[in-house]
């Protein structure tokens, strides 16, 4: 799996929340959206990226996602 495009799909996502101004609900709608469209080996992939870098390249509304909501995205069979 490209981690460069999975970040890529990642910062489109919090481009499109980013512009809502309760930051709370940007997180929330990133990590909605990433449960409800991203497949699990894609959560998955993108959770062990954050894990290895601190999420280089990623948004700070995607890393703040990801931190906030890590036990909604984690998959079932990786939990």
């Amino acid at each position: 799996m490209d981690i460069d495009n999975l970040v890529r799909m990642a910062n489109r996502i919090g481009d499109f929340f980013e512009a809502m101004p309760d930051a709370d609900e940007a997180r929330d709608g990133v990590a909605n959206h990433l449960k409800r469209f991203w497949e699990p080996r894609m959560r998955a992939e993108i959770l062990r990226h954050l894990d290895a870098t601190g999420g280089a390249g990623l948004k700070p509304v995607v890393i703040e996602a990801l931190k906030k909501h890590r036990a909604l995205l984690v998959p079932a069979q990786a939990a």
